[in-house]
């Protein structure tokens, strides 16, 4: 199965020049989406994750199935003031400004295997952050993963560990 077939392009979204992959017409069909999340276990597998974690939002739909085909469990990385209870974030760059993303103190033990994913991989720096958030909490983070690549943004060399995706698109 061709996944490419099970994703909208949508032009000028959100905004003019920017073309905005649209993957609720993957989540809405069941073998799509079923094909995806085993290709995506069969990729995250080989990290031997003790847990999943996941970027808000579309991330928390790739990553907790994901998570569920594993075995593993699933936490949470929220934008700031999302998380109930003691949080630790990370303020990070963006290309037009700053954001934040929070884990609450507790969710990973040190020395936890955590594969942090997201839905898409752009220039890289909210998956980066992810990474950087989850080793200040003592998780080991043995790769990233995303079912989206746009490989010409060169988001992969923003990050410091393996990187795997299921669908590259190359402009």
């Amino acid at each position: 199965m061709d996944l490419k077939d099970h994703i909208r392009g949508i032009p000028d979204f959100p905004k003019p020049g920017i073309l905005f992959y649209d993957i609720s017409t993957l989540l809405r069909d069941a073998d799509a989406w079923q094909v995806a999340m085993g290709r995506l276990a069969r990729l995250v597998r080989t990290f031997q994750p003790d847990l999943v974690a996941g970027i808000e939002s579309r991330g928390f739909l790739m990553a907790a199935p994901l998570a569920l085909k594993l075995g593993c469990g699933f936490v949470m990385l929220r934008k700031r003031g999302k998380l109930p209870g003691q949080v630790i974030g990370l303020d990070y760059g963006l290309e037009y400004g700053t954001d934040r993303i929070e884990i609450q103190h507790d969710a990973v033990y040190p020395g936890q295997r955590v594969v942090v994913v997201d839905d898409l991989l752009a220039t890289g720096g909210t998956l980066a952050a992810g990474i950087r958030l989850l080793r200040s909490v003592g998780a080991d983070v043995p790769a990233a993963a995303t079912l989206i690549e746009l490989t010409f943004l060169g988001g992969r060399a923003n990050l410091d560990v393996p990187f795997e995706s299921l669908i590259a698109y190359d402009s």
